[in-house]
């Protein structure tokens, strides 16, 4: 087994020492091609009563993150009474709408279906895990979802962002954070992507997070790294080499997730378990804090 299995293991046997009434519930996260979801998949597929799944398949639907889009790139009403109203240009409306709509911030998961599954694979029942397209950006066909026959023994649940806090605010640090910056009256400036992640990850994650038995974080050794492991899984996803408008396309997606993770990096998380790995994704160390 590999050091990251054993640890699995290890925790798994404690967890369910303190509470042998029920599954236990382990998250992974790592940053983009750190290898958490392969890391899952292979423990679950060698423990049939472990089950598992990754918030990237409970990501919203394209209809309702559109929908999240509209809501968040509207004209907002005088606040606090008195203030001038904000009104956006077309420009900014759908710089908004941009961020808003695409995939893999805090705010685009599904926590509800999530929390559902969770305990739904507690019972004696047989439970759709569901799966997300990325190819068609959309939740797959129910129909294509694998079934897990309940109750789990454990459940592996990892994300890019498992166990994240708020990034500390600051000024914009890429092309996708420039463009959400938005000037009003007296040089105040609303932060509406920002603000939203920084209050997901407060209060609605937090509360998610909080159900795990444990949380373990793989640790990349530097942002610079998750670009090109990132790269090597749209290679892998393609089955072709990246062209330029690959590479551009890349970029831009990144930015979006370039904040939390450079502040998971840096230790804004919850993890107690930290797993160091090197740049190929080989364990360098195990940290318990």
């Amino acid at each position: 087994m590999s050091a990251i299995a054993d640890l699995i293991s290890k925790l798994i046997a404690e967890a369910r020492a303190r509470h042998p009434g029920r599954p236990v519930l382990i998250g992974v996260g790592g940053a983009q091609g750190s290898g958490k979801s392969y890391q899952c998949r292979a423990y679950a597929a060698a423990h049939a009563s472990v089950a598992h799944f990754s918030l990237d398949d409970v990501y919203l639907t394209k209809a309702e993150r559109q929908a999240r889009a509209e809501i968040f790139s509207a004209d907002l009403p005088p606040y606090p009474p008195g203030s001038p109203a904000v009104t956006l240009d077309a420009s900014t409306r759908e710089r908004l709408k941009a961020l808003f709509f695409t995939r893999g911030p805090p705010g685009t998961h599904d926590l509800r279906l999530a929390t559902g599954l969770l305990a739904r694979l507690t019972k004696p029942l047989p439970t759709p895990l569901p799966r997300f397209d990325k190819s068609q950006d959309d939740r797959a066909p129910e129909a294509t979802w694998p079934i897990f026959e309940g109750p789990a023994d454990a459940i592996l649940v990892d994300a890019w962002c498992m166990g994240a806090r708020a990034p500390p605010a600051g000024e914009p640090i890429n092309a996708a954070e420039q463009g959400d910056v938005l000037e009003v009256e007296a040089g105040e400036r609303w932060w509406r992507w920002q603000s939203d992640i920084s209050h997901q990850l407060e209060y609605n994650y937090t509360q998610f997070f909080s159900a795990f038995d444990s949380i373990i974080y793989l640790q990349a050794p530097s942002w610079q790294i998750v670009r090109v492991w990132r790269a090597q899984q749209e290679v892998e996803n393609l089955g072709r080499p990246l062209n330029a408008d690959d590479e551009a396309r890349l970029d831009r997606f990144v930015m979006h997730y370039e904040r939390v993770t450079r502040a998971m990096l840096a230790g804004h998380h919850s993890a107690r378990w930290i797993v160091h790995l090197n740049e190929a994704r080989g364990v360098v160390r195990i940290e318990q804090r």
